[in-house]
């Protein structure tokens, strides 16, 4: 028995469970986000990083699927900022960057496409006249025949011809250019590369040359 006058301090309860381990924390040290008590990896974090993992793998696979097509036509870049074509003849390519420091004229054909024969001589006389100025490049898409016969035809094979890949029938670059069944299809190029419009019928003569002179300044 405790004497008179003399407080006994209470038992105070325990602050782990028996069998239990205490953990203790040095001082001033936090938990890291994701780490356990033991210092270990937890599993929210193993999902994160696994998450993580799959993100970088499935935009690698998108960005490859973007910048390269593969089908009708062969394999090639049909971005229309940086373009990789195949030539029409021959086993060459025809890309958008070997153009740069001049003004680009890139005008789609097709054997079939009645508007491209009719609007072909303008771009014919015009591409003369510009030779050494302006780059006039050629494209045949959506072909179902003899991809040469424009060229031939309307005196262009000195131009730089290339073949279009992919898409929906021979037509991945025509396609990314918003060209949907429009025959023919003319983009035009700042000496930069940049992509500066994009007109989706035919052109006659009087039309490119109004379209030459407000894109580039030049009269012809």
């Amino acid at each position: 028995m405790a004497a008179s006058g003399l407080r006994v301090p209470a038992r105070r309860r325990p602050l782990t469970r028996a069998g239990e381990a205490r953990y203790h924390r040095p001082p001033g040290v936090r938990h890291a986000w994701g780490v356990g008590e033991a210092g270990g990896v937890t599993r929210k974090q193993r999902w994160v990083r696994l998450g993580l993992l799959g993100l970088g793998v499935a935009a690698l696979v998108t960005l490859t699927v973007l910048v390269t097509s593969t089908g009708p036509g062969g394999t090639g870049v049909t971005s229309p900022e940086r373009f990789d074509l195949p030539a029409l003849s021959g086993g060459a390519r025809v890309r958008l960057v070997e153009f740069r420091g001049k003004p680009t004229v890139v005008n789609f054909f097709a054997s079939w496409c009645t508007a491209c024969d009719q609007e072909l001589p303008g771009f014919s006389r015009l591409s003369l006249a510009l030779k050494g100025r302006v780059n006039f490049v050629g494209v045949d898409s959506l072909e179902t025949g003899d991809g040469m016969f424009m060229p031939r035809r309307h005196h262009i094979t000195w131009w730089p011809l290339a073949r279009d890949v992919a898409g929906a029938q021979g037509s991945g670059l025509h396609d990314a250019l918003g060209g949907g069944s429009a025959m023919p299809l003319t983009a035009f190029y700042g000496a930069d590369g940049r992509l500066l419009d994009v007109e989706r019928a035919a052109l006659p003569e009087d039309i490119l040359r109004s379209r030459l002179r407000t894109l580039y300044g030049l009269a012809v």
